[in-house]
C-alpha cells in the first residue's frame, strides 16, 4: 500500500495554501479522522506536541476548540468554526488562533477555507485550501512552520490509518 506524499502549494497572489494528500482508506474513515475530536487529538499536532480538545460541536455554526500542547505543557489554542458541512464530501471553515475561551486573537492570521474529500481508486484524496485576508498573513503562517507542521500531522494520520488505529 503506497500513499502519495503531502503536497503543499502556496499562492501569494491568491493569498492561499492548498494542501492535498491521498490515503489508502475509505472516505467514511478519513472523514471521521477530520471531524471527530477523539481522533483529531491523535494526529492534529506534530510530535512531540499533541492536540487536546476542550470542546467540539461538528455542526454548521459549531466549532472545535483545542490546544496544541507542547512537551513542557505549554498550550497554544486554536478554534475552527464550521460554516457548512456536506457529509463525506466537504466542510467549510474559519480557522484561527485564540485564547482558552475561544476568543480569536486578531494579532495572528485567521483563514477561511474548505476540506474536500474525494474517493479514489485506492482510497481517499483530501484537499484543503485556506485563504488569508492579506499576503502578509499568508507569509506569517508559512514562517510559523505551517508546511512542516501539516506534513508531519498528515503523516501521523496516515500511520494511524495504515496501522488500523482508527
Amino acid at each position: 500500500m503506497t500513499t502519495a506524499a503531502t503536497q503543499v502549494v502556496k499562492d501569494l497572489k491568491e493569498k492561499s495554501i492548498l494542501v492535498s494528500r491521498e490515503f489508502n482508506a475509505p472516505v467514511e474513515l478519513v472523514w471521521k479522522a477530520f471531524t471527530e475530536s477523539d481522533i483529531l487529538d491523535q494526529w492534529w499536532a506534530p510530535e512531540p506536541w499533541r492536540a487536546e480538545t476542550k470542546s467540539q460541536d461538528f455542526s454548521v455554526g459549531g466549532h472545535w476548540l483545542y490546544a496544541m500542547v507542547g512537551p513542557e505543557g505549554e498550550k497554544h489554542w486554536g478554534r475552527m468554526n464550521y460554516l457548512s458541512i456536506e457529509t463525506f464530501k466537504n466542510f467549510h471553515l474559519e480557522d484561527g488562533f485564540c485564547d482558552e475561551n475561544g476568543i480569536i486573537n486578531p494579532e495572528l492570521p485567521v483563514s477561511r477555507g474548505s476540506n474536500v474529500f474525494t474517493e479514489t481508486a485506492s482510497g481517499t484524496k483530501v484537499e484543503f485550501k485556506m485563504t488569508y485576508s492579506t499576503e502578509e498573513q499568508l507569509r506569517q503562517i508559512v514562517e510559523m512552520g505551517f508546511e512542516q507542521g501539516i506534513t508531519a500531522c498528515l503523516e501521523q494520520l496516515n500511520q494511524l490509518l495504515v496501522n488500523a488505529k482508527i
